[in-house]
């Protein structure tokens, strides 16, 4: 079954545990991206896990990326124990021996008695990871700022003239390459393929120069929403559960573009050399069993990634999820492995960019 198959809110504190700021040998660090996702893990996963084994789950954010989990492992001071990554991510990391590697056969089997390698959608299982969620990078927009007629289209995202307004991009050349070849005229089943061409980077650069000068950059999964509520831009890119959340619990005037999402796979993986491997497998196959997948829409729209999860996504969040059908129909799955052989190039030519 692919992924196109597929059909209360509490203060967070940065630290869920006791008072003191050192962290006891009993206790397990959950590092994730923060906001309202983050928030849904503690509600879904980290709350019932430490209810069932007495382990309190340290909660820590980051910002993607590699480059933290590689400073720990090579120093020999891994602090961190569990880590929720980007596809891309997982396969970096675990490249460079950082991430422990997992065996399918010690995963749970779905509530449907399916093996895990059964149960999980495609492209679920890596080496090193273990996906927990499907979700959309979508572009969003502040609809107070339209009086009259709406975006409704990546393309309008580039449309300045007829949308006026600031942009809020992703400071990485990942995905925003993509999105700018799309609005150019590139069919989504050829994106890599021209984006692996001189000419392709080329043109994808220069589509992005017509904008250039309108985006206000962000960096971290929260910053996309902050930016739509203070007026600051009037269209963004961002996660679709950010804006979920910012819409339909908070009463936001936001609404998403789904038109040429980019779905994505989130997984966690576990740190080489952490202190706490037994209590860190533990954590990682009580957080991707159906249940628990399940009970993560019930605070976020991101869809589980387990097949025998759907059945139990209420009918209230599943029109909000990115792997519903309505949503899906123009999608594009990243290319993970193309992005883990071209990253550091194309990071260097953004930076480059960047700084003209």
């Amino acid at each position: 079954m692919t992924i196109k198959a597929l059909i209360t809110k509490l203060p967070l504190a940065v630290a869920v545990a006791a008072a003191s700021s050192v962290v006891s040998a009993a206790d397990l660090t959950v590092v994730s991206w923060g906001g309202a996702y983050t928030e849904s893990q503690v509600e879904a996963y980290h709350k019932p896990f430490t209810a069932e084994t007495g382990t309190k789950i340290i909660s820590e954010n980051y910002s993607g990326g590699i480059a933290e989990i590689k400073a720990q492992v090579e120093a020999g001071n891994v602090t961190w124990d569990v880590i929720d990554l980007e596809k891309a991510d997982v396969i970096r990391a675990c490249d460079e021996g950082l991430l422990v590697e997992i065996d399918p056969a010690d995963l749970p089997k779905g509530d449907n008695g399916a093996m895990a390698t059964d149960d999980f959608v495609d492209g679920g299982l890596e080496d090193c990871g273990v996906a927990n969620i499907v979700w959309g990078k979508i572009v969003a927009y502040d609809e107070s700022q339209f009086a009259g007629k709406k975006p409704g289209k990546l393309v309008d995202f580039f449309n300045l003239k007829e949308f006026p307004g600031k942009r809020g991009l992703k400071k990485t050349p990942k995905v925003n390459l993509e999105r700018a070849l799309l609005a150019d005229g590139v069919a989504g089943a050829d994106v890599y393929k021209v984006l692996g061409t001189p000419a392709g980077v080329d043109r994808a650069f220069a589509k992005l120069d017509e904008i250039k000068t309108s985006v206000v950059w962000w960096e971290a999964g929260s910053q996309p929403v902050q930016l739509l509520a203070d007026g600051e831009v009037s269209m963004t890119t961002a996660y679709n559960g950010r804006i979920y959340n910012a819409a339909e619990v908070e009463g936001k005037p936001f609404k998403i573009i789904w038109d040429a999402q980019f779905a994505e796979l989130d997984f966690f993986g576990i740190v080489k050399g952490t202190k706490n491997l037994d209590k860190a497998m533990e954590f990682l196959k009580f957080s991707t069993d159906t249940k628990r997948l399940a009970d993560q829409t019930n605070y976020i729209s991101y869809a589980p990634a387990r097949k025998s999860s759907i059945a139990l996504v209420s009918d209230k969040m599943m029109p909000h999820m990115a792997t519903a059908p309505a949503n899906y129909g123009t999608a594009v799955p990243v290319d993970h492995a193309w992005w883990a052989d071209n990253q550091d190039e194309l990071n260097e030519r953004f930076n480059a960019w960047l700084n003209k």
